[in-house]
């Protein structure tokens, strides 16, 4: 049997802004685009080349506005995989990605927080490539 995660959802105030961050700043695709009704879409997005995306879901009630930016409590929410960490921590930082810390080299690979526009807490995190014994 496999399984796997196929989409997490993400809080958002408003969908063109979100779209703006991850597709123009993050580098994510677009994936889906579909208007359900005059306040509600269906907008998926993911890094290029993953089998996870993000639903991302305009808070629709006080209850989810509340949550946006915070959807981990103020933990690491999301951890992006990258294949090249010094490449992609150069661009996102020349596209204004605020990054928390610098980076740092941990017994799992390179690592580094940053926050997306909501607040929400990533790892920007290049895995440290294992030899089997």
């Amino acid at each position: 049997m496999t399984q796997t995660i196929g989409n997490v959802t993400l809080l958002v105030r408003d969908y063109d802004e979100a779209l703006d961050y991850y597709v123009g700043v993050l580098g994510f695709v677009p994936l889906e685009d579909k208007v359900l009704s005059d306040e509600k879409r269906w907008v998926v997005v993911a890094p290029r080349g993953s089998g996870t995306s993000l639903v991302l879901a305009k808070a629709a009630v006080a209850e989810q506005s509340a949550q946006v930016g915070n959807q981990a409590g103020g933990r690491v929410f999301l951890f992006l995989h990258s294949d090249d960490f010094q490449r992609d921590y150069a661009t996102m930082q020349a596209r204004g990605v605020a990054f928390q810390e610098a980076p740092r080299r941990e017994a799992y690979g390179i690592v580094a927080v940053f926050t997306d526009l909501y607040g929400n807490r990533w790892d920007l995190l290049q895995l440290e490539r294992r030899v089997p014994d």
